[in-house]
């Protein structure tokens, strides 16, 4: 019996499960580490532990205190969500002997899939193709270079234990393995606690195919159709859509049996997920499984009307599956993509802060919206920066893409920097709406998808001054409630009406006189931009009006000229911190002599390492940082000289 859930997890996924629990009537625990006490999926829980410490080693990561949190609260399982301790097979055999349950697959079964070597070693056994690769023990670099060597460059480098991209970076030529090959090892030792590398052949413009599988206790499996996740940038999955376009019901069945086969031979149970690259010819090679619910299970939900959260509580209850392979559905088409906190203007970067706005879109029929945040809400620089994931279902691929693009429009994130306009452009793209994926099409498609900024247009200015000046609160005197003086409107004796402002965006300062030639209506403003009427998001918190220009959400804010002139100062020479993180490496030392783009220092956020490189030849002056110290954006790290 299961009436009380332990969710091990935070964000979107701890909030979507919770919601499964409670439509089941399953009281829900949340665990939470310090700085996440007032998060969101803590708010919509019914009790909640608090793990202490910020990084995910300090809280999250710590099994026998969320056992202990479990046992406290009277929970009978754990729901290990993704990322964290979803696929460590210690965390679920400490569970299984607590008495507890796990929801997900046995110990043995992570095990044999969670290395990425021995499900190789497993599924060449098993028949089933393999891209050329090595997935041996010996990890020195003599190794890797003689396996690259056979293999043939581009090879790409995996952690052995991990996923989500993380460790996995591509080596063009030799010179670079030995760079890129210490990275990767960081990186996995960092967010798996293994630092086991294993390197295959880079496989040009695949496709990224998978395949859900679930399975019971009683040896019934069945596949749940197919996603794509061919759009993808840094090997992490950006959009993902279920059925995979243009996959005919041959490939369809043939990599399902194929993701069965796999899961029957680890004695698999519950929700898991077989990963695929899928080539122009419609050959297929087996990737890897994850053990866990995939972060883009939404749209098989989508396409098949089924509840994979409460799958996975029945399965753990010990009921057999409900459906057998031939009833399962396939109705429509889905898309999802995902909401990260980061900064597509520069390299993707990590970005954190508070939510100064958040508004999600309406709901209604194949809309459909998973958070983890709420206005007011902070963005840490701990974990995932991914926000949440809107998913669009429609009859079809076309109004799937429609729809989905209809809910990017209409969600609004102020405070941070996201890749709301980047989805957009992706999903608005011909060659996406025309089904040519690849997981090259990013960077394929890069310079229509990522557009030099530019600096924004006098049209842009003057609309955002009538917005500001009709968005200001109303202010009256008590001496006299009728005083023109006290009006909003410019109002001067014997001229015309005119306020004059100097007004801030994006780094750049304007002054610009308010024409009252559009209007506010409540939270829009109706403005006649280069000859048509346009409805615009205009919406006012504190002293941050949010401005919708051309997809992307602008952060307007006023200022004193004459003060910003008076604060302003040089810092030269100074490379400073691109977000806020903690120091893993220091490459150089004060008096040493740098080439242009030599990596100085490096960083670690959100999982992912960050390079911080000479911008020019110089020799470094001073360090202001040292190895395993955290330290904050616009933090000045290195100083150079010429």
């Amino acid at each position: 019996m299961i009436d009380t859930l332990l969710v091990a997890n935070r964000g979107e996924i701890a909030c979507r499960v919770m919601r499964t629990a409670k439509a089941m009537g399953i009281r829900s625990v949340a665990v939470h580490s310090a700085i996440d006490a007032s998060a969101r999926h803590v708010r919509e829980a019914d009790v909640a532990v608090n793990l202490g410490g910020a990084k995910p080693a300090e809280s999250y990561l710590l099994i026998d205190r969320i056992i202990t949190a479990a046992k406290a609260s009277g929970a009978q399982a754990i729901h290990p969500g993704y990322g964290f301790l979803s696929e460590n097979a210690g965390f679920a055999r400490a569970i299984e002997q607590a008495g507890l349950i796990f929801l997900g697959p046995p110990a043995s079964a992570i095990e044999a899939m969670g290395s990425k070597s021995a499900a190789k070693s497993l599924m060449e056994a098993a028949g089933v193709p393999l891209v050329p690769g090595y997935h041996g023990e010996k990890q020195d670099l003599e190794t890797f270079r003689e396996a690259a060597a056979r293999i043939g460059y581009p090879v790409l480098l995996k952690a052995a234990a991990g996923g989500g991209g993380k460790g996995m970076k591509v080596a063009e030529s030799e010179a670079q393995l030995a760079e890129t090959l210490e990275s990767a090892q960081r990186e996995a030792q960092s967010a798996f606690g293994d630092s086991r590398m294993l390197v295959e052949k880079y496989v040009l413009k695949p496709r990224h195919v998978e395949i859900q599988v679930f399975a019971d206790q009683h040896g019934n499996c069945l596949y749940l159709n197919e996603r794509d996740c061919s759009i993808q940038r840094r090997h992490q999955k950006v959009v993902e859509e279920a059925p995979a376009p243009g996959l005919s019901p041959e490939l369809r069945r043939a990599m399902g049996e194929a993701a069965v086969k796999a899961a029957q031979a680890i004695g698999y149970v519950g929700a898991g997920t077989v990963e695929f690259l899928l080539d122009e010819r419609g050959d297929f090679f087996f990737m890897e499984m994850n053990t866990r619910l995939q972060v883009e299970h939404p749209v098989t939900e989508a396409i098949t009307g089924l509840d994979l959260v409460a799958w996975q509580i029945r399965v753990a209850r010990g009921e057999p599956l409900p459906i057998t392979q031939q009833q399962v559905p396939l109705n429509g088409h889905a898309i999802e993509v995902r909401l990260y906190a980061e900064d597509p203007d520069h390299d993707f970067l990590p970005a954190t802060g508070t939510l100064g706005l958040y508004r999600e879109a309406s709901a209604g029929q194949g809309r459909r919206t998973d958070s983890g945040v709420a206005e007011d809400d902070s963005v840490s620089p701990f974990y995932d920066p991914m926000l949440g994931k809107l998913i669009a279902w429609g009859e079809n691929r076309e109004e799937a893409r429609l729809r989905l693009l209809a809910m990017l429009d209409e969600t609004l994130v102020g405070g941070v920097k996201t890749n709301l306009a980047f989805l957009r452009r992706i999903l608005a793209h011909p060659a996406f709406a025309a089904g040519e994926l690849d997981t090259g099409f990013i960077p394929r498609h890069q310079q229509q998808l990522l557009p030099a900024p530019s600096e924004l247009p006098e049209a842009f200015w003057q609309v955002a001054a009538d917005a500001w000046v009709q968005s200001e609160t109303p202010w009256q005197r008590t001496d006299d409630t009728h005083s023109p003086w006290a009006a909003r409107s410019g109002w001067r004796a014997g001229g015309a009406a005119e306020i004059e402002l100097h007004l801030n965006c994006q780094g750049e300062s304007r002054k610009v006189r308010a024409s009252n030639q559009a209007h506010l209506q409540g939270e829009h403003l109706l403005a006649d931009i280069d000859g048509s009427r346009q409805r615009l998001h205009a919406i006012r918190r504190g002293e941050t009006l949010y401005l919708h220009w051309h997809g992307e959400l602008h952060a307007i804010t006023r200022f004193n000229p004459i003060a910003a002139a008076e604060a302003s100062h040089a810092q030269q020479g100074g490379l400073s911190a691109p977000m806020n993180g903690s120091i893993v490496r220091v490459l150089v030392e004060p008096g040493q002599a740098v080439e242009a783009g030599t990596a100085l220092v490096v960083l670690e956020a959100m999982k992912m390492e960050h390079s911080i490189r000479a911008p020019e030849a110089g020799t470094v002056k001073a360090l202001y940082c040292r190895e395993g110290e955290m330290v904050s954006e616009g933090a000045v790290l290195v100083e150079l000289e010429p």
